[in-house]
């Protein structure tokens, strides 16, 4: 950084997004150079796997120019640890993330990297509008960012996903951070420091099918909050609890009945509804607390988070 401006890496991870290479790094290239008094820009793609050309395409396209950086996975291992691998190659300054399906307009980074010269830390992109998705889709998102805000003891901002802005004393915090299960945009607020938030209209995919099915999004929130919080097993310890209470009082009941009225007790069906109902609440809590100790067998594997096959340009 011999030029004294301060240096901005742009992390993208890549699975599969032979359509949107192309525009995407004609993008970064325009934002690259409208950015060149301010910054220093480099460019960062982490391919995460892909089974289509957007390696070949990301490497040939590296080839011609320096400061756009590859780094190649031996895998898939998931955007979270595509992300993680992006950052940790990064070099010493700001680094902001992007994805590569252009819903995020790259052009904002510019807008989000003054802001944060203001004296913020992080500035998180907040989607205002959220084209291109399904009523139901917008709908489960809200649902959940709130469910997690109730659920941990840090306020983590709703509508936000990757795309941000970080400095370089909090990417510094993040690479310290190991933990296999992540959640990113749950781990970069509890790290703290100023964060703010720049609002913008999130567009549709620029072409493509999305990488997170429902069956993929209720992983990724399930990996969220029990990746993010025990509050679940709270919660779980307390409705035992309200189930015991229930079960003294719904026995005083019936024994009042027995001994002091004529009505007859409530036969077999109510008892065996109760027992199939708690039953299954036990079976239901028992995979709630395996799946605490399944991310505690992970994590003590101690294996690395992510294996590079290549690399080019770094």
């Amino acid at each position: 950084m011999g030029s004294g401006k301060p240096l901005l890496t742009v992390v993208v991870p890549v699975f599969d997004e032979e359509a949107c290479v192309e525009p995407l790094c004609a993008r970064l290239f325009a934002l690259r150079e409208r950015m060149r008094e301010e910054a220093e820009v480099e460019l960062l793609f982490v391919d995460d796997g892909s089974r289509d050309r957007s390696l070949g395409m990301l490497d040939a396209i590296a080839a011609g120019h320096p400061f756009m950086k590859l780094i190649t996975l031996s895998r898939n291992f998931g955007h979270q640890l595509a992300v993680t691998a992006g950052i940790d190659h990064a070099r010493e300054g700001w680094v902001a993330v992007i994805d590569a399906d252009l819903q995020d307009p790259p052009e904002a980074i510019a807008d989000m990297f003054r802001r944060a010269q203001e004296g913020y830390d992080v500035v998180y992109g907040q989607r205002t509008r959220r084209d291109g998705e399904s009523a139901f889709k917008r709908a489960s998102a809200a649902a959940f960012y709130r469910m997690l805000g109730w659920l941990s003891d840090i306020e983590i901002p709703h509508d936000a996903g990757d795309f941000r802005v970080m400095s370089e004393r909090v990417v510094r915090e993040l690479k310290g951070m190991r933990e296999r299960h992540r959640y990113l945009r749950g781990m970069v607020p509890w790290i703290g420091f100023r964060s703010v938030a720049h609002p913008y209209q999130r567009a549709a995919r620029h072409a493509g099918e999305t990488k997170y099915p429902l069956r993929r999004m209720l992983r990724f929130a399930a990996n969220a909050i029990l990746s993010f919080t025990a509050r679940p097993l709270a919660l779980a310890t307390r409705l035992g609890a309200l189930a015991v209470l229930g079960g003294i009082v719904g026995a005083t009941y019936m024994l009042y009945l027995k001994i002091f009225t004529d009505i007859p007790v409530p036969g077999v069906t109510s008892i065996l509804v109760t027992i199939v109902f708690f039953s299954g609440v036990q079976v239901m809590l028992i995979g709630l607390l395996g799946s605490y100790i399944a991310r505690i067998f992970e994590e003590a594997k101690g294996r690395p988070l992510y294996v590079v096959a290549r690399t080019r340009n770094l």
